[in-house]
């Protein structure tokens, strides 16, 4: 057996064990802890420093990420089972943008409206990053555009660079 498969069998042990509760009982949320889960700058998941393979596995865990504002921390939440992650970059990702609407589909599943005002380059590679679920934060949280996301907002961008059409809308874009 590989270790990748290894890893991801102790961590859907791990999960499976959390998702009995204290004791066993299935009575409230296990305390919050971390289970050493890594989702990196690119979107990659990790556990134990080994790469998930698993699409399904890393798709769940996308969709399963959450921002507990009173512990200012990142989990990943499934069913009733919480661990802790450590966010590289963004806890979020921009998987879609949509430029007739100006609206955008997170990786948890969410649609929100772009701010364009609060757009800039990663300090990493250049990728886009934007502020998002400004009600779980003073000025939001972290979300990084993927490959796809980002070209459909380049799409978008007139042809001067200092606009862009979303929603019907011509927007000034930030010095970026």
């Amino acid at each position: 057996m590989s270790g990748a498969d290894d890893a991801t069998r102790r961590l859907e042990q791990q999960v499976a064990e959390a998702q009995k509760g204290p004791g066993g009982q299935g009575k409230g949320p296990p305390p919050l802890t971390s289970f050493d889960l890594v989702l990196n700058h690119d979107g990659a998941w990790t556990h134990e420093g080994v790469t998930f393979r698993n699409n399904r596995l890393r798709e769940k865990f996308d969709r399963s990420v959450r921002y507990l504002p009173a512990e200012q921390a990142y989990v990943v939440q499934i069913g009733r089972f919480r661990g802790l992650i450590d966010v590289e970059e963004a806890g979020f990702f921009v998987r879609s943008l949509d430029p007739g609407l100006g609206t955008m589909e997170l990786s948890d599943g969410a649609d929100e409206e772009l701010d364009v005002a609060s757009l800039r380059p990663s300090g990493r590679d250049g990728a886009l990053l934007c502020q998002v679920k400004c009600e779980l934060a003073p000025g939001g949280l972290p979300a990084r555009f993927s490959h796809a996301a980002q070209a459909e907002f380049m799409n978008a961008v007139c042809e001067d660079g200092r606009f862009v059409v979303l929603g019907g809308e011509k927007i000034p874009l930030p010095e970026i």
